[in-house]
C-alpha cells in the first residue's frame, strides 16, 4: 500500500493555473475590492511614453496622457497619480509597462525608486489582447487598453532583481557575442577580397586565422607576382625583420602556389589598403573580445557557476555565458524551468481527439539562453566521454534533438550543483578537472594582470566546497613543482601566486626540490 501511495504521488500532475505564477495578484484585489485597485498602464517609446489609470474593472480614471522621459515630467506623472489615488480611494495599485527593448527602462526605474509594484507585459501579449478588440487598428490608445486586459488576465509579470555580478556578467557576455558576430562578418569580407586578388592563397594554410604569417604576407605582397619576385630568401628576410616565425613547410607551399596561381584582379594599392583596414579592424575586435573574456572570468569566479569547470568539456567562456544568460540559480525551482525558459521542449497541439504532443521546438523562448545551453551540449558531446556515449547510443536521432536530450540531462546536474554548492560523483566527472588550475590556465592564455589573477583565484577559492580542497591543492602543488623543475626560470608572479592559493586551501608549505634544475 505504501508503494502504491508513493507511485501515486509521483504520477500526480501539477495544478492547472489560469494566470502565470509571476502575474498573479488576485489576493490583493480581493483584499481591497476591484473598484479600489488601480492599474497604471504605460506604452513606452524612445523619447516619450503614454499612460492611463483604470481600476480593476476597466473604468478609466485618467485618460491616455503623453509624457516625456525626463525627471520633471516623471515627477508630474507621479503627482497626478497620487492625486487620483486620493480622489478615487485607490488602496492598492500596480504599474504595467510594455517591454520595448531598453526604452521602457527609465520609466521602470522611476516607479521602482518609489517602491511601487512594477510589472512588465510582453509585446506579444499586448498584440494578442489588442487584435480581438480592435482588429486592424493599432494605436497607442488601443495598446494601452490591451496592456490593461493582459495585466488583469495575469500577463503583467514581475521582473526578478538580479545581483550586480550577474547583471555585469550578462552585459559582458552579450557584448562579446555581438563582437564575435561582427568579427565573423569581417573574416568573410577578408576572405572574399583575398579570393579576388589572391585566389587559392588561403588554402596554403591549415588554420588560416591562427597562422602568424598568413595575413601579414597577404598585406605585404597583395598578389602572386609579387610573391614570385620576392623568392624564398626574400620572404625569410622579411619575416626575420618583422620577428615572425613560421613552419619550414609554409614558405615552399606559398611559393608553389604563387608559381601556379590562377588569373586574378590586377594588383592595386586600393585593394591592399582595404585589406589592411579590414584586418586592423579584425585584430582590434579580437583584442576587445579577449578583454571582455577576462572581465567575464572576474565575475564568474564570484558565482556558483564556477563549479561547472570541474566537468570536462566546459571552459571559462561557456560557463560565463551560461551564467550571464541564466542568472541566479535561486530563480529556478527545477531543471525543467531552465529548459522551459529556453524553449527546449516540443510544441503541442491538442483539440478533441487530435493530440500532436511531439511537435517542433517552441518558437517563443529566450533564444540567448537556448544558444548558451546548446553550445555547452555540443561541447560535451565532443569532449566529455559520458555524453559521447549517450550520443552514440542514439545514432539515428536528429543532431538537434540529440543536443536537446543532452541539454535536458545536463540541466539536472547543473541545478543540483548550483543549489547545493557541491561537486557530485556524476559519470560525466569520472576524471574531474581542477577548477583553480583551469582558471589559472585561462588567465595565462589571456595575459591577465597578476593582481586580477590573484583576486579571481581568491574569490574562486571561496566558492569551492571544502571537499574539493585536497584535489585542488594536489593539482596546484604538482604544477608548482613542474615550474621549479624547469631549466628556464618560471614567471616570478606565477611562482609567488600558487603558494598563496595553496595556503588558502590549507596547505602550509611545500617540500623544496633537492636536485634543483638539472
Amino acid at each position: 500500500m505504501a508503494r502504491f501511495r508513493s507511485s501515486a504521488r509521483k504520477r500526480k500532475g501539477k495544478s492547472f493555473l489560469l494566470h502565470k505564477p509571476r502575474g498573479q495578484f488576485s489576493s490583493r484585489v480581493q483584499a481591497v475590492g476591484p473598484e479600489h485597485f488601480g492599474i497604471v498602464c504605460v506604452d513606452g517609446a524612445k523619447a516619450r511614453s503614454k499612460f492611463l489609470l483604470a481600476d480593476f474593472f476597466g473604468t478609466v480614471l485618467i485618460p491616455p496622457t503623453e509624457f516625456a522621459h525626463d525627471h520633471s515630467s516623471l515627477c508630474a506623472v507621479h503627482q497626478q497619480l497620487e492625486q487620483a489615488r486620493d480622489r478615487y480611494q485607490l488602496h492598492d495599485l500596480l504599474v504595467a509597462i510594455e517591454r520595448t527593448g531598453e526604452y521602457h527602462r527609465p520609466v521602470q526605474r522611476f516607479f521602482k525608486s518609489l517602491d511601487w509594484d512594477v510589472r512588465l507585459v510582453h509585446s506579444f501579449a499586448t498584440k494578442h489582447f489588442r487584435q480581438p478588440a480592435a482588429p486592424g487598428n493599432k494605436t497607442d490608445d488601443t495598446d494601452l487598453a490591451a496592456i490593461h486586459r493582459a495585466t488583469v488576465n495575469g500577463f503583467g509579470l514581475t521582473d526578478p532583481v538580479w545581483p550586480d555580478d550577474y547583471r555585469h556578467l550578462q552585459f559582458l557576455v552579450r557584448q562579446r557575442r555581438d563582437l564575435i558576430h561582427k568579427n565573423t562578418i569581417l573574416c568573410c569580407q577578408i576572405r572574399e577580397l583575398l579570393h579576388a586578388t589572391m585566389p587559392g592563397y588561403a588554402e596554403c594554410f591549415l588554420k588560416f586565422w591562427e597562422s602568424t604569417t598568413a595575413m601579414p604576407l597577404a598585406r605585404l605582397t597583395g598578389s602572386a607576382p609579387v610573391l614570385r619576385a620576392a623568392s624564398h630568401a626574400g620572404l625569410q628576410r622579411w619575416l626575420a625583420e618583422h620577428r615572425l616565425r613560421t613552419s619550414s613547410r609554409t614558405l615552399p607551399k606559398v611559393l608553389a602556389w604563387a608559381d601556379n596561381a590562377p588569373p586574378s584582379l590586377p594588383p592595386s594599392d586600393h585593394h591592399r589598403l582595404v585589406l589592411a583596414v579590414l584586418d586592423d579592424d579584425r585584430l582590434q575586435k579580437l583584442q576587445q573580445i579577449t578583454a571582455l573574456e577576462r572581465h567575464s572570468a572576474h565575475y564568474l569566479a564570484r558565482t556558483p557557476f564556477l563549479l561547472l569547470l570541474v566537468i570536462p568539456g566546459i571552459n571559462v567562456v561557456s560557463a560565463a555565458e551560461l551564467a550571464g544568460e541564466m542568472g541566479p540559480p535561486s530563480l529556478y525551482a527545477n531543471a525543467n524551468a531552465i529548459t522551459g525558459r529556453a524553449g527546449l521542449m516540443p510544441s503541442r497541439y491538442q483539440s478533441d481527439r487530435v493530440d500532436r504532443a511531439s511537435g517542433p521546438l517552441r518558437r517563443s523562448a529566450n533564444r540567448r539562453l537556448r544558444a548558451a545551453l546548446l553550445q555547452i551540449a555540443d561541447n560535451l558531446i565532443r569532449h566529455n566521454h559520458h555524453y559521447q556515449l549517450q550520443a552514440l547510443k542514439r545514432p539515428d536521432k536528429n543532431p538537434r534533438w540529440l543536443r536537446v536530450k543532452i541539454t535536458k540531462s545536463f540541466s539536472r546536474l547543473l541545478l543540483a550543483m548550483l543549489h547545493s554548492g557541491q561537486v557530485f560523483g556524476h559519470p560525466s566527472c569520472q576524471t574531474p578537472h581542477a577548477i583553480l588550475d583551469k582558471l589559472l590556465d585561462f588567465h595565462c592564455a589571456h595575459a591577465t594582470p597578476w593582481e586580477q589573477v590573484r583576486q579571481d583565484l581568491d574569490a574562486a577559492t571561496a566558492q569551492l566546497p571544502r571537499s574539493r580542497y585536497a584535489a585542488e591543492a594536489q593539482t596546484l602543488s604538482q604544477r608548482l613543482q613542474d615550474l621549479n623543475r624547469k631549466r628556464r626560470p618560471a614567471p616570478q608572479p606565477l611562482s609567488d601566486l600558487i603558494p598563496l592559493v595553496l595556503a588558502r586551501l590549507g596547505v602550509a608549505g611545500l617540500q623544496s626540490s633537492e636536485t634543483g634544475p638539472g
